[in-house]
């Protein structure tokens, strides 16, 4: 069932010299991410922290009234978690499963005890935490000086960096629940790049058929935080062998301490 996961399909795993994976490929768990699973909540203690692969995990605040806005978003590229080591246990926002897919998750004290060697992890996981930022950042000016459509086209190209393919399975209450807008806003902007041939658009699934057309339509944000990203990020080719079934992986159902 695992043959066909991998760690290295996480971009931080996948970074990481054998002599630096190895403490952490027996603590690594395989796990399936629904969407819509809730990964952690406000104020409660986090236990582990994720590598997605194929899932991508929405990171959003919550207000009393039930309006919510995404604040960021994890992919293959990053981790869940960074409360953990940087000092807090728990979190204002709510991690919950944005594209279903799978991850490997780490137990806590197994993360802290990689982080405090204070070797390549450490180092790799405070850069991915500014390329966070920078994300966070540029969330928020787009939510405030851009139109609708614009930032409907900046969710729908970071997606599709993170995924295989040009379909996303994503229903217009979530995609404005997480902009931060009115449904009625996303249907009109979604109409409007349906009529251009940008995307199709039906019972939950969106087709992209023109990316290009798409990047046309974007704001500026997208590139800043894709730019800033990949050169955070950036890492040597690492020949680290592939052979995920010799390290011990666990499915869903372990648990890590």
């Amino acid at each position: 069932m695992l043959a066909s996961h991998s760690p290295d399909q996480n971009h931080l795993l996948a970074a990481l010299p054998l002599a630096d994976f190895e403490p952490l490929a027996a603590q690594l768990e395989w796990v399936p991410m629904r969407l819509g699973d809730m990964l952690y909540e406000p104020g409660l203690q986090l236990q582990h922290a994720y590598f997605p692969t194929t899932a991508i995990v929405s990171l959003h605040y919550v207000m009393r009234s039930g309006a919510s806005a995404e604040t960021s978003s994890v992919g293959n590229e990053g981790i869940v978690g960074i409360s953990l080591f940087l000092g807090g246990d728990t979190v204002p926002s709510s991690a919950v499963v944005q594209t279903a897919g799978h991850a490997y998750r780490l137990g806590r004290r197994a993360l802290m005890r990689e982080f405090e060697r204070a070797g390549l992890m450490q180092r790799m996981l405070l850069r991915y935490t500014q390329a966070l930022i920078t994300q966070t950042t540029q969330v928020a000016v787009c939510n405030r000086h851009h139109s609708v459509e614009q930032q409907l086209c900046r969710w729908l190209l970071s997606t599709l960096d993170r995924i295989e393919t040009g379909e996303l399975v994503m229903t217009q209450e979530l995609i404005s629940s997480m902009l931060g807008v009115r449904r009625e806003g996303i249907t009109e902007a979604a109409g409007r790049l349906q009529h251009a041939g940008y995307i199709r658009y039906r019972r939950g699934h969106i087709t992209v058929l023109d990316r290009a057309g798409l990047e046309t339509g974007v704001c500026e944000c997208y590139s800043v935080v894709k730019k800033e990203c990949g050169r955070l990020l950036a890492h040597p080719s690492n020949p680290r062998s592939s052979a995920a079934a010799g390290h011990g992986f666990r499915s869903l159902g372990g648990h890590s301490a």
